[in-house]
């Protein structure tokens, strides 16, 4: 769109909810049996997955899935202003689900994309005894946002739920980045190495440095040292995946290089945002991946704005 459109006043709506069951075949990684073991949940990377199956449903796709349904309480989003931003999970008997597992220190993880896929947010709404989360949310400018809830119910699977979300105001659709591997935030320069396969596991590895010195002291968040979440660009199917290895499990080094094992469903253009802490703060990542290109095959640096539309919100 080369003008900017007119978007009248949105609502909070649902996205259409895909036939088949959500599994593992669609945008969810998988370790190869070699590798160290991660600490997957939902839509997360666990070595233990089979291999996919094309008439899966990648993640964040459905609105409901095993009698479980995203249903978001917040009818408007107005740009550039707090807003809690309210939701329940509805289990199969039709209630709020008040009890869930806890994984990577929380019971469940929220993802907020712009469907441009230049704005990320990773957020951890509050559980009230009712089942209702709710979570500030500052969205910066108007347009179609895509929410992912990410969380497993108690003595359940792991589901990552997607529903869309609305801004009103004028909106004028943001180009997608072109691809790169190495990107600066805040100072920190973060090179990504590997190539993205469709269909098989994939070897990714985020260098962290800063000031041309590698970085060997990064702090664990959420039980990791880095989180990874990969969008399809297009229909943004959701993988989330972790490194291998733990902080504090004897092995594994805090940096400067992060390792992930991912799978992703098809050829094509993926966003992959990097969370990863350092010095008491969460800083992210973005890069533009094309599927089937090698590291060395994409620009060498590209300048990484995320303090406004690619950063975690933590």
């Amino acid at each position: 769109m080369n003008t900017p459109a007119r978007m009248g006043a949105y609502v909070l709506g649902l996205a259409v909810a895909f036939a088949g069951a959500f599994g593992i075949g669609g945008a969810v990684g998988a370790t190869p049996p070699s590798a160290p073991v991660g600490n997957g949940h939902g839509g997360h990377a666990t070595p233990a997955q089979a291999a996919p199956k094309a008439d899966h449903v990648p993640g964040g796709l459905q609105v409901s899935q095993s009698g479980y349904t995203l249903t978001p309480r917040t009818t408007t989003i107005t740009p550039g202003e707090r807003t809690e931003f309210r939701f329940t999970v509805d289990g199969p008997d039709g209630r709020p689900v008040t009890a869930y597992e806890t994984q990577h220190d929380k019971k469940l993880h929220l993802i907020v994309v712009s469907r441009d896929a230049t704005v990320f947010r990773h957020v951890h709404p509050e559980l009230a005894g009712d089942g209702t989360w709710s979570v500030p949310l500052t969205l910066p400018d108007a347009g179609a946002y895509r929410v992912f809830a990410d969380f497993v119910p108690q003595g359940g699977e792991g589901l990552t739920l997607g529903a869309d979300l609305y801004a009103a105001g004028d909106y004028a659709p943001r180009p997608l980045p072109p691809p790169s591997r190495r990107v600066t935030v805040d100072g920190y320069t973060v090179r990504l190495d590997g190539t993205l396969t469709p269909g098989t596991a994939s070897r990714l590895v985020a260098e962290i440095s800063k000031d041309g010195r590698p970085v060997t002291d990064l702090q664990p968040y959420l039980a990791a040292y880095g989180h990874l979440v990969a969008l399809r660009v297009g229909d943004l199917a959701y993988l989330h995946v972790h490194p291998d290895g733990a902080p504090g499990d004897g092995v594994t080094p805090a940096g400067p290089g992060i390792t992930f094992y991912a799978e992703v469903p098809s050829r094509g253009d993926y966003r992959l945002f990097l969370d990863f802490q350092h010095n008491g703060t969460v800083r992210t990542a973005a890069f533009t991946v094309r599927a089937g290109q090698p590291s060395g095959a994409a620009p060498a640096d590209t300048a990484d704005h995320g303090s406004e539309h690619a950063h975690s919100g933590h």
